[in-house]
């Protein structure tokens, strides 16, 4: 992808919440890393049953509404979402449907925009009359869209949407990527115990709700494992690629270790400016490090380095290895983003509902979402918990001179619950 498009991202991903993924927010090669990840609350207690009474199906077609980005400045993590959707269901509907019935997708574009994805939800579960709704992929678009699915009783499942309080919105609301919560969490536990580190640095894009979020959940993990912040610098992201000065500082504190937990159009210049001040230690960061130029902006400095992503076209599991495969046959070429498996899984949990539930209607469909358990999917195993999250693994990825995204281990879900500033 082109630098200038990836730099367009980002400015928009501060607006929408959306992660690196390629999260928004979760921004990363996903798009995706991240939203304002933060370090609110996802207790279960704050979810709300939904106002209306949803709808239900009445013909031999399920209707299922997709809200994606397919123009604008999220187009390539909306197509490749609404890609995977479209794999899922073509699957689904290939093996017989559900007792004769296919599953229909209403798919509409958001545009890239809060407001045209508010609007198109509407018409989705008004007008079209869909039983569920799967979207979107940053949580800007997410929100207002989740907002209308409450008033009508209408679950939603996001693909992408890591920033936290999404799924408070209501009991309606769910989604399949981690919260940032979790990343920043397992991140520090991976340093703690894995890598042995103890005294670790951190330089934080202070203001990128994503990135202050990130590095809040990590500290607060790090110290919580016994491990020790020697020291925190910052920078504006946009605004300068000199980095030297707070790394000259950080090497001063001669920590073992650097949390880096801006987007990769930053980090590259740190790794490089890195080695440049003679601060040999191992990076450390989130899925805002997820782009094809990770290796060639970090140069040498970024190898070593780990982070972490939904998933890894590298990766040497069952699930991931027949998705790619398939992929190839029906795309001609493997996914360019995490939002590919993850819209994928997004459609899987929704049809995985749809045969357990009780009748076809958004009701019974909303129960059968919320009681997901052990689903094998491209991104992990998934279980719903009770406040509408996936309980799933995250992958720690090392960059490597062959490879930005060489599998390391996944790390099983705990929970982690920061304190709010």
């Amino acid at each position: 992808m082109k630098k200038a498009v990836w730099l367009t991202f980002f400015a928009l991903a501060l607006a929408l919440g959306f992660g690196c993924k390629p999260a928004g927010e979760s921004g990363n090669g996903s798009a995706a890393g991240t939203g304002s990840s933060g370090s609110g609350s996802t207790a279960s207690s704050a979810r709300r049953e939904p106002e209306g009474p949803g709808n239900k199906v009445t013909g031999d077609v399920i209707k299922v509404g997709v809200i994606a980005s397919l123009n604008g400045e999220l187009k390539p993590w909306g197509e490749d979402s609404v890609r995977g959707i479209r794999m899922a269901v073509d699957e689904f509907n290939a093996a017989g449907g559900l007792d004769g019935k296919k599953v229909e997708l209403v798919i509409e574009d958001t545009n890239s925009k809060p407001e045209v994805g508010k609007s198109a939800t509407e018409k989705l579960v008004a007008e079209d009359g869909v039983i569920a709704v799967l979207g979107e992929i940053a949580s800007g678009i997410t929100q207002p869209a989740a907002e209308v699915c409450f008033r009508y009783g209408v679950p939603i499942i996001s693909p992408g949407s890591t920033r936290v309080d999404i799924t408070n919105i209501g009991a309606n609301v769910f989604r399949v990527c981690f919260t940032d919560n979790f990343q920043g969490a397992a991140l520090a536990k991976f340093a703690y115990e894995d890598l042995g580190l103890r005294r670790i640095a951190m330089l934080t894009d202070k203001k990128q709700p994503y990135s202050t979020g990130l590095s809040d959940v990590f500290r607060q993990a790090f110290t919580s494992f016994g491990g020790e912040i020697v020291d925190e610098q910052f920078y504006e992201g946009g605004s300068t690629q000199d980095f030297k000065p707070q790394l000259t500082n950080i090497k001063a504190k001669n920590p073992d270790g650097l949390f880096c937990s801006g987007y990769f159009n930053e980090v590259g210049p740190i790794a490089r400016q890195k080695e440049i001040v003679g601060l040999n230690v191992p990076m450390i960061g989130g899925d805002g490090w997820d782009s094809a130029e990770l290796l060639a902006s970090g140069g040498s400095g970024i190898i070593g380095g780990y982070w972490s992503n939904h998933y890894s076209n590298l990766e040497d599991r069952p699930e991931v290895k027949r998705f790619i495969e398939e992929f190839k046959k029906r795309y001609g070429g493997p996914p360019a983003t995490a939002m590919a498996p993850l819209g994928y899984d997004a459609a899987l949990v929704l049809l995985d509902a749809l045969k357990r539930a009780e009748s076809l209607d958004s009701k019974s469909l909303m129960k059968a979402i919320a009681e997901t358990k052990n689903l094998q999917a491209v991104s992990g195993t998934i279980t719903i918990g009770p406040d509408g999250n996936a309980e799933k693994s995250i992958l720690i990825l090392q960059v490597t001179k062959e490879a930005r995204d060489k599998p390391v281990k996944r790390i099983e879900f705990f929970r982690f619950e920061p304190k709010s500033n």
